[in-house]
C-alpha cells in the first residue's frame, strides 16, 4: 500500500555512499587482501569463495569489498546487519538457500555486518549451514574476531585483516570526488586548495568514510563567492573534520615523535613531556603519544619494572573515558613513569632472538611428552607436572636439537 510520503522527492544518498567502488578496480587500499596474485581475488573471480571474516577500523571497506564480491560472483547474495537481525532471519535465509542449491544449484553468500554483535545462540544457528554448505559466510566485523566471536564460526571461516587507509589513498579518492559529476560533487563548482585535502586526508585517521562525510559537509556549508564557486580553504576543513590545523609540518611531527621517544628511552621527563606537549599544542592525537608511550613501556622498560605497561595502558584507558582537557594529567603521569623506570630491552631483544630461531627451525616439534594427546587416544609419558614437585621441576621444554639455546637474559 503506497501513501502521499512514497511520491515525495527523496534526498540524495550521503558523498560516501554514492563513491562506494562497484568493481575491483575501482577498489582503494588494502592491497595486501586484493593484490593482483591474493588467494582472495583468485577465488572471487573463480567463484569459489569460501566463507570469510572481514575484520578491521570503520572506512576501511570492508561492506564496499563484500558488495563488490555480492556483484562479481554468480551465486545468490542474502545481507543482514546483527543489530537488527535475529535468528529467525538467519532461519529465513537458510532454508532458502537449502532450497536455491536443490533445485537451482545455486549457492548463497551471506554477508552478516557487524558480525561480532550476533549471540552465540544465533551464530550457532549458521553453524551447521557453513559446514553443510548451504551457505558461504562473509562477516564484517571492526572487532577483533578471535575475542568478539565464537570460536565454532572463526575457526571456519577464514580471517582478512583490513588495514587503515593511507593519506595517499585518502586524498586519491577526495580528489576524485571533487570533480566526479555523476557520483560526486562535480556539479557544484568546487575549488579545495591542496593544503584542505592533506588536512582532512591526515586527521580522517584512515577512514575514507569520514574523510568523505568531511569534505561533504564543507561543501554544503560553504557559500558561493561572487564568480559563483564554493572555496574551501583549511578554514573550511578545520571546521568540517574538526580537527585544527597543525603548527607543526609532517616532517616536524615526525622530528618530535623521534626525540619524544629517545627522551622516554633516556630516562629524561622534562624533554619527554615537552615534546608531548608541542605535538598536543601542534594539533597531534594524544591517542598518537599513547601508543608510542605503551610500546616503549614494553620495549625500553620491559621486565624491569612490568608495572610501566599496567600505568601506561591505565592512563589510556581514563583519556578514552574523560577526553581532554582532564585525560591530559593520566598521560603526563605515564610519561613520568616510564621516564624514571629503569630500563631493560631484554623483551625485545628476547622477542627476536626466538623469532630469528623460529625461522630456522620451522620443521622442529616440542619433545613428545610435550604433545597434545587429547585426540590421538594416548597418554602422554615422560612429562613432569610441575606442581607434584612443588611448582617447579627441571625438565627440557625445546626440541632436542636446540635445547641448549637461550633467547630471555635478565638484565
Amino acid at each position: 500500500m503506497t501513501d502521499l510520503f512514497d511520491f515525495a522527492p527523496k534526498p540524495p544518498a550521503p558523498l560516501a555512499e554514492r563513491m562506494r567502488p562497484e568493481t575491483i578496480d575501482e577498489f582503494v587500499g588494502q592491497s595486501h587482501i586484493v593484490g593482483a596474485n591474493s588467494i582472495l581475488l583468485r577465488a572471487v573471480k573463480a567463484d569459489g569463495l569460501g566463507s570469510c571474516i572481514f575484520y578491521g577500523p570503520p572506512g576501511t571497506g570492508k561492506t564496499t569489498l563484500s558488495n563488490i564480491i555480492a556483484k562479481s560472483t554468480r551465486s545468490h547474495f542474502e545481507k543482514l546487519n546483527a543489530v537488527s537481525s535475529g535468528v529467525a532471519d538467519a532461519k529465513r535465509v537458510i532454508e532458502e538457500a537449502k532450497d536455491r542449491l536443490k533445485i537451482e544449484g545455486r549457492k548463497t553468500y551471506l554477508l552478516l555486518d557487524e558480525c561480532h554483535r550476533w549471540s552465540k545462540a544465533q551464530s550457532d544457528g549458521v553453524l551447521a549451514a557453513i559446514e553443510r554448505g548451504y551457505i558461504v559466510f562473509i562477516g564484517s566485523t571492526t572487532e577483533n574476531p578471535y575475542a568478539s566471536m565464537t570460536n565454532a564460526i572463526v575457526s571456519r571461516c577464514r580471517v582478512f585483516e583490513f588495514k587503515r587507509l593511507s593519506e595517499g589513498d585518502i586524498e586519491s579518492v577526495l580528489r576524485r570526488a571533487i570533480v566526479d559529476k555523476e557520483k560526486g560533487l562535480g556539479d557544484r563548482d568546487l575549488r579545495v586548495s591542496d593544503e584542505a585535502i592533506r588536512h582532512i586526508a591526515f586527521f580522517a585517521a584512515g577512514d575514507l568514510r569520514s574523510a568523505l562525510n568531511a569534505l561533504e559537509l564543507a561543501a554544503l556549508s560553504t557559500n558561493p563567492s561572487e564568480d559563483g564557486y564554493i572555496d574551501i580553504d583549511l578554514t573550511a576543513a578545520e571546521q568540517s573534520i574538526q580537527k585544527k590545523a597543525m603548527s607543526i609540518d609532517e616532517s616536524g611531527f615526525y622530528d618530535m615523535l623521534s626525540a619524544f621517544c629517545k627522551s622516554l628511552r633516556g630516562s629524561d621527563p622534562n624533554a619527554a613531556l615537552f615534546y608531548a606537549q608541542r605535538m598536543i599544542q601542534g594539533g597531534i592525537d594524544p591517542l598518537i603519544i599513547f601508543r608510542r608511550l605503551i610500546v616503549h613501556s614494553a620495549e625500553d622498560v620491559g621486565m624491569a619494572d612490568p608495572n610501566a605497561l599496567n600505568i601506561t595502558t591505565s592512563a589510556l584507558f581514563a583519556y578514552e573515558k574523560i577526553g581532554c582537557p582532564e585525560g591530559l594529567i593520566p598521560l603526563t603521569e605515564a610519561i613520568i613513569y616510564v621516564c624514571k623506570a629503569k630500563k631493560s630491552n631484554a623483551v625485545v631483544v628476547a622477542m627476536n632472538a626466538a623469532s630469528e630461531a623460529a625461522r630456522r627451525h620451522p620443521e622442529l616439534l616440542p619433545p613428545i611428552y610435550l604433545r597434545d594427546a587429547n585426540f590421538k587416544g594416548q597418554k602422554p609419558t615422560g612429562y613432569k607436572y610441575p606442581h607434584d614437585y612443588g611448582g617447579y621441576v627441571e625438565q627440557q621444554y625445546l626440541p632436542d636439537e636446540i635445547k641448549d639455546e637461550s633467547y630471555y637474559k635478565e638484565k
